[in-house]
């Protein structure tokens, strides 16, 4: 690379974030941080800030803002602080920044990924709900205004990465060759457990991810398989694919990322070990491959690849999402949003592990079919399905 490219990481202080950081460290002549952000912890963000000099820290949270400026003022740091929503707008269209970590969990990441898009910039997809919520209006927000869209999700970057023909994800391509999208997923911890105890699930067992690290929310999502079914959607979006294209397969090595079958018999994956460095480093250097810091696979340590069918019985959360997705934009940004609520809830022990899609299907069952293309029409649909989820929620207590 001849040149130092600006980045933007949104969330840099959740497990993204801070693998981005990790990888852009192998690597300073080629990169340097513009600016980070963070919701609410500022020990992480003054730590990151002290380390990289970003020229600018966002804090959602306005308190937690006027902590961190007080905390880096006494560090003597240059780093100008700024508070809100309006700011991760800010540093994710800024003319000094090549490309945007969009790395916020959940729907408050769509306006910041939306104007990084808008912005021409190279968006490194880490928020699968910027499409779960506008699939339409985000695509068009990229391919309208010159920016580059790269998955980092690790079942989409290794779809991506099997598709060669698909390099520039805003050209029209013939993908009339591609039979079928396997979308890989551990199965989360309870895969074996008795369909009949889940409802006796406690958030520390549901946090405790087999093979990966993520963040509570994330790791809720894989023992529902929501994420799996957020997953699905994108991927319809991303790889302009039917649902009925898109197959889920458990993996619980979780050492194939995504497969995609071909028309001649052929299958193409992508393996590696379990680690996000990995799809974070390929979307940073694209096209190039950069030292990410993972170790290299070793097959004879993993030994045996195993698969097997989802049952909907014991993730009726995948089958909530493949039904939204045939319904319409309206209802995924209802799955989204009612999904949200209810992983807080169970989170914070207001109702059951079973309990969470119930939630959601009763906040599909309240929303109109078709998709909506207008923002203020999303964001109105992803206030009008919280306060449904949310009325649900307090009934079950």
């Amino acid at each position: 690379m001849s040149q130092s490219k600006g980045i933007t990481i949104l969330g840099a202080t959740g497990s993204i974030g801070v693998s981005t950081l990790d990888v852009l460290a192998r690597h300073p002549n080629d990169f340097h941080v513009v600016a980070l952000s963070a919701n609410r912890n500022v020990e992480k963000l003054k730590e990151q800030c002290l380390l990289v000099k970003p020229s600018y820290a966002v804090m959602v949270d306005e308190n937690a803002a006027e902590q961190l400026q007080q905390a880096l003022k006494q560090e003597g740091s240059t780093t100008e602080v700024l508070a809100g929503a309006d700011a991760l707008i800010k540093i994710a269209s800024l003319p000094e920044v090549d490309q945007v970590m969009a790395a916020i969990v959940g729907a408050a990441g769509l306006l910041p990924n939306l104007a990084a898009a808008k912005a021409g910039k190279r968006v490194l997809l880490a928020n699968k709900e910027s499409l779960v919520m506008s699939g339409q209006l985000f695509m068009d927000a990229v391919k309208d205004n010159g920016a580059e869209l790269l998955p980092i999700d690790s079942e989409h970057n290794a779809i991506f990465q099997s598709m060669p023909f698909c390099a520039d994800l805003n050209a029209e391509q013939d993908k009339s060759s591609v039979i079928k999208i396997l979308l890989t997923a551990s199965g989360g911890p309870f895969r074996s457990r008795e369909i009949a105890t889940l409802a006796n699930v406690t958030p520390a067992e549901a946090v405790a991810h087999p093979n990966w690290e993520m963040g509570k929310k994330i790791s809720v999502d894989s023992a529902t398989m929501m994420n799996k079914g957020l997953e699905v959607i994108e991927a319809c979006w991303l790889f302009d694919a039917d649902v009925d294209k898109i197959q889920v397969v458990i993996h619980p090595q979780s050492t194939i990322h995504s497969m995609v079958s071909y028309n001649d018999g052929s299958v193409l994956a992508q393996l590696g070990n379990p680690d996000m460095r990995t799809p974070i480093a390929y979307g940073l250097g694209y096209p190039a491959r950069i030292n990410s810091g993972v170790d290299q696979l070793d097959l004879f340590e993993v030994a045996r690849l195993d698969f097997e069918k989802p049952d909907f019985d014991r993730y009726p959360c995948l089958r909530l999402a493949y039904e939204a997705h045939k319904t319409g934009g309206n209802a995924t940004i209802a799955l989204n949003a009612a999904n949200e609520i209810a992983v807080e809830a169970f989170l914070d022990d207001k109702i059951r592990f079973t309990d969470i899609p119930l939630v959601i299907e009763n906040a599909l069952l309240q929303v109109s079919s078709g998709t909506t293309t207008l923002l203020d029409d999303i964001l109105a649909q992803d206030l009008s399905s919280r306060l449904v989820a949310e009325q649900f929620v307090n009934a079950l207590k």
